[in-house]
């Protein structure tokens, strides 16, 4: 079966739950991307940014000394941290605004939490002309103060946004609220595999790049497909990217590491999968953290850009279906996985990468005999020093 169907649903999730304002909008969005997918030149266009601009394809690293303190554990880092911007989010910023392009769209606005995604749009807007507006929450402006920066000395408008957690969930409200007012000029560029049809399964489609090249170069490393998938997952985009293309392989098993907080049972923690409930956010049916009246609730995550009380909807789907397990791990695992890894690779994640890391140690105690894992390093940590400064009091 096509995943999604017609009407954008993975299974019961997915949907497109959006005011009438933006339904005609939508369909001429998912129009237009199914013209764009299916041209070669569109698909020409897209390879020749991944490859010249961004610096695709990434390195597909064996984590020697990581390895050997696991044991059990072979593990390969797929390098979207050495990616143009710092993270995988530029992979679907470039794939959009050549939509948003094709669309004639003058005005792109976007939402961030982390920053990383505020950044890769306000870059491709620099590349290509056009003006960019960033809803940014005013705790996330706080704490990302350097991609703060780096989105204004681009030309980006950064709007800090003061309503609810001032968090990214917050940050996605005030976009919408934009894109109703303003459809006729202006692009909504999601930042990952949430919100209405089409978007979930057009970022999945541009994020893909992650896996599909992960899986050559596995098999040319190894000469076999790996033992485990490895990605944090807030809304999911990384995650999703390194999934899609091995979701068939019934020997590889998909693990997604979702923001566990202070503890899953401490009310103070983003893992809409293993502790929500099936609910609507941002266009979309998907699990989701809310309380027993279907109000949704405050996420919580050390690491910006998972503080989200959603998840993307195919997500979901995996869950339900057993294509993917979804753990969690903890603010305080996580600053361990990142000090970690620093120490004994000399490569320093970003604190959402950091939730990923910090299962290997928990999967290590599981598996019996060596088992290989491509772990999705989806940002570098530039951007949470700050963070991590005032944490460990350094």
């Amino acid at each position: 079966m096509r995943m999604p169907d017609v009407n954008g649903h993975f299974g019961e999730f997915g949907g497109r739950y959006v005011p009438e304002t933006l339904m005609a909008l939508l369909l001429d969005l998912e129009k237009d991307f199914s013209l764009c997918w299916k041209d070669p030149s569109f698909r020409k266009e897209f390879r020749f940014y991944l490859e010249e601009y961004a610096g695709r394809p990434t390195r597909l690293y064996y984590a020697e000394r990581l390895s050997r303190q696991l044991k059990t554990l072979k593990v390969y880092l797929k390098r979207e941290d050495l990616l143009h911007t710092g993270a995988h989010k530029v992979n679907n910023t470039l794939g959009q605004i050549l939509v948003a392009r094709r669309m004639g769209k003058k005005r792109i606005i976007a939402e961030t939490g982390a920053g990383q995604h505020g950044v890769a749009t306000a870059t491709v807007c620099a590349l290509f002309g056009l003006k960019c507006v960033v809803y940014m929450g005013s705790e996330d402006v706080k704490r990302q103060a350097l991609n703060v920066v780096r989105m204004k000395l681009m030309g980006a408008d950064v709007v800090p946004v003061e309503s609810g957690s001032k968090t990214l969930k917050d940050a996605m409200n005030e976009a919408i609220r934009d894109w109703v007012t303003n459809v006729r000029d202006t692009y909504y560029l999601i930042g990952t595999v949430a919100g209405p049809h089409p978007y979930p399964y057009m970022v999945r489609e541009f994020q893909s790049v992650i896996g599909i090249e992960a899986r050559k170069q596995f098999l040319q490393k190894e000469k076999k497909l790996p033992d485990y998938l490895v990605a944090c997952v807030g809304g999911g985009s990384n995650a999703m990217g390194l999934f899609y293309p091995f979701h068939q392989d019934k020997k590889v098993h998909i693990i997604g590491v979702e923001a566990a907080g202070h503890g899953l049972h401490s009310g103070a923690h983003s893992a809409a999968i293993t502790a929500g409930s099936p609910g609507v956010l941002h266009g979309c049916k998907s699990a989701l953290l809310q309380d027993e009246n279907g109000q949704v609730s405050i996420a919580h995550s050390v690491a910006a850009g998972l503080d989200y009380p959603g998840v993307g909807p195919e997500h979901a789907y995996f869950n339900d279906t057993g294509i993917a397990e979804y753990v969690g791990v903890t603010d305080v695992e996580a600053i361990e996985a990142l000090k970690v890894l620093s120490r004994t690779e000399g490569i320093i994640p970003a604190l959402e990468s950091a939730h990923a890391i910090a299962y290997l140690p928990k999967l290590a105690r599981k598996v019996k005999g060596k088992k290989t894992v491509i772990l999705c390093l989806s940002g570098r940590g530039d951007k949470d020093m700050g963070t991590i400064s005032e944490v460990l009091g350094a």
